[in-house]
């Protein structure tokens, strides 16, 4: 079932009149076909792959899949399962689309294709939304607009990048939401995150209540450096979320006595650039 909502989708990537139309398909050797390196997916599920084979071996592949041609060589732009599919199945041949699209386009049209079949785990799109900040310069707000996400949505996504490589597997394996990760963020000592998603995990904790867990356990943290813990006093806390929705990001607010730090968050360099352009107008 495809996602409502994707910005204007596949088909107006495809049906763009800016890009060279190829309407008709073709039956191209699988031989002569390749993976897209940049394909956002890195997993494929092997059973439903072997019961795709299965359905192709009696149907066929219904859906053409859409390729760019390199040299002799094709590689794909959407349809990779597809493809795997039919490779197990047998088949010489598959159906497909040539389409002549630019990197960005080909990157666009891989990640709007996943996102509509909820094929992507958390991380896969964290890494595939960054990959066209940083290869393509595009910003969040652009991403967002593409893809018919809200620029919070995608940041929030980003976030992801900064955990640990142990609990993202736990996310990859789905053991963890990307809920329950968003509230692991903000826990900086790694070996206090990991350990902090195994209990989630073990105890099964709902996205409120590890939220909880979370917050009693940095503030005990807190207590144990015999600081003054931000969690216990409103004002603090009050200074913080005030910050928080000036800024669009996660300020921490640390004071003992009459001294303290304020630290404000950043995810990636076009937010630094978006802070910085805040402040520059406000000097």
């Amino acid at each position: 079932m495809m996602k409502k909502g994707l910005g204007k989708g596949l088909g107006a990537l495809i049906n763009n009149e800016a890009i060279e139309e190829n309407t008709g398909v073709l039956e191209l050797k699988i031989n002569d076909i390749e993976p897209n390196t940049a394909q956002p997916r890195k997993l494929f599920d092997d059973e439903k792959l072997v019961q795709l084979a299965e359905s192709i071996k009696q149907h066929g592949v219904i859906q053409p899949i859409i390729v760019k041609k390199d040299n002799n060589i094709f590689t794909i732009i959407a349809g990779e399962r597809r493809w795997r599919a039919a490779k197990l199945a047998g088949l010489n041949t598959i159906p497909a689309l040539v389409k002549d699209f630019t990197e960005l386009q080909v990157m666009e049209v891989a990640l709007i294709e996943n996102l509509q079949r909820e094929d992507l785990n958390p991380i896969e799109e964290a890494n595939a939304f960054m990959n066209l900040m940083n290869e393509f310069n595009l910003t969040q707000e652009q991403i967002a607009e593409k893809i018919g996400r809200s620029r919070s949505a995608i940041a929030n996504t980003i976030r992801l990048l900064g955990l640990t490589n142990d609990v993202k597997k736990f996310i990859i394996s789905g053991d963890l939401t990307s809920g329950h990760a968003r509230t692991l963020v903000i826990i900086e000592n790694e070996e206090l995150q990991k350990s902090a998603a195994e209990y989630i995990i073990k105890n099964k904790l709902s996205v409120r209540e590890t939220e909880d867990y979370i917050k009693n356990l940095l503030n005990k943290k807190d207590k144990n450096r015999n600081t003054k813990s931000k969690l216990e006093n409103p004002e603090y806390k009050y200074v913080e979320d005030k910050l928080k929705n000036i800024l669009g990001t996660k300020v921490k607010l640390n004071a003992n006595k009459n001294r303290g730090k304020i630290t404000i968050e950043y995810y990636s360099n076009e937010e630094l650039d978006r802070l910085l352009d805040f402040f520059y107008k406000r000097s």
